[in-house]
């Protein structure tokens, strides 16, 4: 991406300043119901094993709900309080409990399975939506951040889909049936025993509040300290060049001990609901034993029914102590899913338009275009440009000048504010973004290569040439000798995306896959700034090969390798000072000529 694309959006930020924290700022949706709400339609594709992961858990609820009772029957007939065989009453709880064991290993099955599919679609809709997202989003947002929302934020959504729906649904369940089997024994005592669900009802709110807050805000600084650090280590070069190890250090620890903060403040809080809960449900045992024994001495219920109690009473209080617990694990998940669903909701980028027209000749026209990476601040102003069909057109200028924005708007990368750019006769914002890059390659200064062969990286932007073709392309650049020499040739594999290889070969490579991909239009970015000089000579007369017949747009700061130009524009300042041949510009001796003579003395433009 071009300097000035990735400039231009971030100019107002301080130093140090990290993306993600900025973007953090109104990434959370504040309607939970409608975040539950979209979450359900991912879950509606799963019906069967909903159904499944449902019927488990009636199943273990209900045979967990019954075993008490059987309980009870036994210890009456031990006590003699009750007729019955207590072997065959032994025999049905034993098989009973069995029967929970197993409807609980369903449960984990079939959540499991819901929990890697659902997973699934959301990995899969967010990584189409990442790749459909304009260039523009990827420019101003941090990498890292983005790709928190896709492993942490949709893990921590698995996790619960796993994990805390089952519980949640079982502990339901588990409340209202013991309830009302307590309501059926002794609704005096089951009154008793309930009391003690409003104090856990307010306790619960009293500390939602505070972990959902917390949730968040560990959310954000995760997604900001992943941002951090992958800035860092992609500029690690730079850190340790201007030996700022120290101050990258610092900046990372700062961020660390806010997650950190951010992390005990969320556990505390949510950990502290378990203790609180536990201490309820000893006072609901204390009631149990105290009202029990009473009405036992009274005759109103017998000693079996004060064993079920105490059992009913545990399953009671559990159910309730897991809620509580896996309350912060819920608002964990609801705020990963905001976060994945804001990228979902971002615009993508427009797919539709018109099919380019093959033409033999192929023209580029810039028409009274004006455009600004920020609002209010235009980098081209009232821009009028023709590259003529099979010309090699050279844009040159100082830094920021504009050059490498007009091949962005050419490739779509982002749409003008005014005026318009022609293809021949087809306006380019009517012409499908597909269909444009299609037919058009670039080369740019920053080369990016894909951990895959060579072979695979030289036909990315082709897949169907033949192996004929990615050999001219390779000798065309200078580079078949280089991989040639490499252990497997073109079948070597590039690791860490070509750090294998020297910059000056992985640029080569760059090069020949544009020729591979035989474009109508040939874009070279600095595409060969990284090359030694005899290298860049002997890629120079290649290209000259290449550009016949092509219409060709080069930007470059070594004013030597666009002599042979059949154009040359001199940008200052997003407008055309100057245009003309190498020699009609120094003979006018303005703005190309001080460039020109510059370089020729030795000074860096």
């Amino acid at each position: 991406m071009s300097n000035e694309a990735k400039k231009q959006p971030a100019q107002n930020l301080p130093m140090g300043h990290n993306r993600g924290n900025r973007f953090a700022e109104t990434e959370y949706a504040k309607d939970i119901s409608w975040t539950l709400k979209r979450i359900g339609r991912y879950f509606i594709k799963e019906k069967k094993l909903i159904f499944g992961m449902l019927a488990a858990v009636l199943g273990g609820t209900l045979a967990g709900i019954y075993a008490p009772m059987l309980q009870s029957r036994a210890v009456d007939i031990i006590a003699g309080q009750r007729d019955g065989d207590l072997k065959t009453t032994i025999a049905f709880m034993l098989a009973t409990y069995l029967l929970v064991s197993l409807m609980r290993l369903a449960q984990g099955v079939f959540s499991a399975k819901l929990s890697l599919r659902i997973v699934k679609q959301f990995r899969e809709e967010l990584f189409g939506k990442v790749i459909d997202l304009p260039i523009k989003y990827t420019d101003t947002q941090s990498h890292g951040d983005v790709m928190s929302r896709m492993t942490n934020d949709v893990e921590n959504i698995s996790t619960t889909v796993s994990q805390a729906l089952p519980s949640l649904f079982s502990g339901v369940l588990t409340i209202l049936g013991t309830a009302a089997i307590m309501l059926w024994l002794c609704w005096q005592l089951a009154l008793l025993s309930c009391g003690t669900i409003f104090l856990t009802v307010i306790v619960t709110r009293l500390l939602s509040n505070y972990v959902r807050k917390y949730s968040k805000e560990r959310q954000t600084l995760l997604g900001s300290m992943n941002g951090t650090v992958e800035e860092i280590v992609n500029g690690y070069r730079t850190v340790v060049a201007y030996n700022e190890q120290d101050r990258a250090t610092e900046r990372f620890c700062d961020v660390s001990d806010k997650l950190t903060k951010a992390g005990i403040r969320t556990e505390v809080c949510s950990g502290i609901m378990g203790p609180v809960m536990n201490c309820i449900g000893n006072i609901g045992f204390v009631i149990i034993a105290a009202f029990g024994g009473y009405f036992a001495i009274h005759g109103l219920i017998s000693v079996g029914v004060i064993s079920a109690f105490i059992v009913y009473a545990k399953q009671f209080s559990r159910p309730i102590n897991e809620i509580a617990q896996i309350y912060g694990q819920l608002q964990s998940a609801i705020a990963g899913a905001e976060r994945v669903f804001q990228v979902l909701d971002e615009t993508s980028e427009d797919l539709y338009g018109l099919v380019w027209e093959e033409q033999e000749h192929v023209s580029v026209r810039f028409e009274d275009v004006e455009f600004g990476y920020v609002k209010g601040k235009p980098v081209l102003k009232d821009f009028n440009l023709t590259i003529p069909a099979g010309k090699k057109v050279a844009l040159v200028g100082s830094t920021g000048s504009g050059k490498s924005t007009i091949v962005n708007l050419l490739m779509r990368y982002y749409d003008i504010d005014k005026g318009a750019i022609w293809i021949n006769d087809q306006n380019v914002e009517e012409i499908t973004r597909d269909s444009l890059r299609k037919h058009v390659a670039i080369v740019l200064q920053d080369t990016v290569l894909f951990s895959d062969t060579i072979r695979r990286n030289l036909q990315y932007a082709n897949e169907g040439a033949a192996e004929a073709e990615i050999k001219k392309a390779a000798e065309m650049s200078r580079c078949s000798d280089m991989i040639e020499l490499l252990p497997q040739g073109y079948d070597t594999l590039l690791t860490g995306a070509g750090e294998n290889i020297s910059q000056g070969q992985r640029q080569l490579l760059a090069i020949a896959r544009a020729f591979v991909a035989d474009p109508r239009i040939l874009i070279l970015d600095e595409a060969t700034s990284n090359v030694d000089t005899r290298t860049e000579k002997a890629i120079q007369d290649a290209m000259q090969q290449v550009m016949k017949g092509r219409t060709s747009i080069v930007i470059a700061h070594r004013l030597s390798t666009i002599r042979d130009a059949d154009l040359i524009v001199v940008l200052d300042q997003g407008r055309i000072v100057e245009q003309g041949s190498h020699d009609e510009l120094l003979a006018r001796k303005q703005k190309y000529y001080d460039l020109y003579m510059t370089q020729y003395a030795g000074f860096a433009t």
